[in-house]
């Protein structure tokens, strides 16, 4: 019998619940703490970005849970991996629901005309980096072995 508590990547925190806490770090920040001049978009630009932007994220966030739903393994990364998916977007990244999260965090960041928020973005991903995406990575290696190497080495982590 498999010790469930230990077939998780063993993330720091749940990704979601990651981004969120940093942008509302990021408009406190702007907002009461710092006050910049925001983002000096016009706002017709800045309009047209938010929509892309939300829409792009959620449409990689969809795709990609679609995609493990038709695998029949577990998107949250405290759960097991029952299978890894290589097809549909995961052919262009490895890792499509970060990638989306991080759209509409930025489509948030422009639409609170919020500066603060992208200077965030820095911390954001190195903390995505080494306390999600490197142990997600070591935790697939371990329990696919080569199939998973082979697949990392051939797809971009990102873009």
């Amino acid at each position: 019998m498999t010790d469930t508590k230990r077939d998780i990547p063993g993330v720091i925190a749940p990704p979601p619940l990651i981004y969120l806490g940093f942008l509302i770090l990021g408009l406190v920040l702007e907002f009461l703490v710092v006050r910049t001049q925001g983002l000096d978009m016009p706002p017709a630009l800045r309009w047209t970005v938010v929509p892309v932007f939300a829409l792009a994220g959620l449409a990689a966030i969809t795709a990609a849970a679609l995609r493990f739903r038709r695998a029949g393994t577990s998107a949250p990364p405290w759960r097991p991996a029952t299978a890894f998916v290589a097809q549909g977007i995961y052919r262009f990244t490895r890792n499509p629901m970060y990638l989306g999260m991080t759209l509409i965090y930025c489509a948030i960041g422009v639409a609170a005309d919020a500066p603060v928020v992208f200077w965030m973005l820095i911390p954001l991903a190195v903390t995505i980096h080494y306390g999600v995406v490197l142990r997600e990575e070591r935790y697939m290696a371990g329990k696919f072995g080569e199939p998973y190497i082979d697949y990392a080495n051939r797809v971009p982590r990102w873009l």
